[in-house]
């Protein structure tokens, strides 16, 4: 992946998290604050790891491939959104964390 087209998932994944939170003021009066975004990558993170049971026969579950292969992709996407509520660059801190542990393993 070119580092612009992680600029463009980047960009995607905002103006997608401003439609939800045009949602959220519709149905509810106020945007979810970044707590409720934290809980609700939370319990995507949980599901990862329920589909990934189910892809190893360890729990039952029809189509485990491709609810694991959407919740892969929504994490990721809950993360660069938490990591732009929070003021991160989520390329940076990926980036840093990657020289980091590479400095581990020499």
């Amino acid at each position: 992946m070119k580092n612009n087209d992680l600029d463009e998932i980047i960009r995607r994944s905002l103006e997608l998290r401003q439609k939800y939170h045009q949602l959220e003021l519709q149905h509810h009066g106020s945007q979810w604050t970044v707590e409720e975004d934290a809980l609700a990558y939370l319990t995507d993170a949980g599901l990862v790891g329920r589909n990934i049971m189910s892809e190893q026969k360890r729990w039952p579950n029809v189509d485990s491939k491709s609810e694991l292969e959407h919740k892969l992709g929504e994490n990721i996407w809950w993360l660069i959104v938490l990591a732009e509520r929070s003021e991160i660059d989520i390329k940076e801190a990926l980036n840093h964390f990657l020289i980091k542990t590479e400095q581990l393993f020499k």
